[in-house]
């Protein structure tokens, strides 16, 4: 069917066809004038296009990283009782050593009678951890109000107050343990 309707397409186109001969060199002229418009595009591409992207690349890639570079050295850091003053950091240091201190004490003292206090401690020394964390937020953006700083060293003293408060009930856990497992001599 089809090759009837292409069959019916020449046939009816046929009498249009250029059927002329081309003139002698005429392929040899045909190249020499592809060869030349090639040459003169590709000299014309190279000429008139400077390609800008790999200098866009490295431009943008500066802008950003000194952005970045800006953004970080403007954010303050948060500040901790020891940016205070050198008292306050001698003060710090007192409070964050004698709280190692004491957790380790309270650590040694792990039993399975002990086990419900000291967790229960722990998780109240890290509330107070948290509240530290905001502590230091709110100090650096008072700028070192005092109100700010006797929160803080109160939160230090509450932890040293929580640790001694279970290590005096261990103790008395411990107490009551031996006192239950002595046998009353009685006369």
């Amino acid at each position: 069917m089809e090759k009837d309707n292409l069959e019916s397409l020449f046939d009816g186109l046929k009498d249009q066809f250029d059927i002329e001969t081309p003139q002698s060199n005429h392929e040899q002229r045909f190249l020499d004038k592809l060869k030349s418009n090639t040459i003169a595009s590709t000299e014309v591409k190279k000429i008139s296009r400077f390609n800008w992207k790999p200098f866009l690349a490295v431009a943008a890639s500066i802008i950003i990283c000194l952005g970045l570079f800006t953004t970080l050295q403007n954010q303050p850091e948060d500040l901790d009782l020891a940016s205070v003053s050198p008292e306050m950091s001698e003060t710090q240091d007192f409070f964050t050593v004698t709280i190692e201190n004491e957790l380790k004490k309270l650590n040694k003292e792990r039993s399975p009678l002990t086990e419900q206090i000291i967790t229960d401690a722990l998780v109240q020394i890290q509330l107070l951890e948290t509240d530290y964390k905001k502590l230091k937020t709110d100090l650096t953006e008072s700028g070192k109000n005092q109100r700010v700083i006797y929160a803080m060293i109160s939160n230090f003293q509450n932890r040293i107050d929580i640790l001694n408060s279970v290590l005096e009930q261990i103790e008395t856990i411990k107490e009551l343990k031996t006192n239950t497992n002595e046998p009353k001599n009685t006369i």
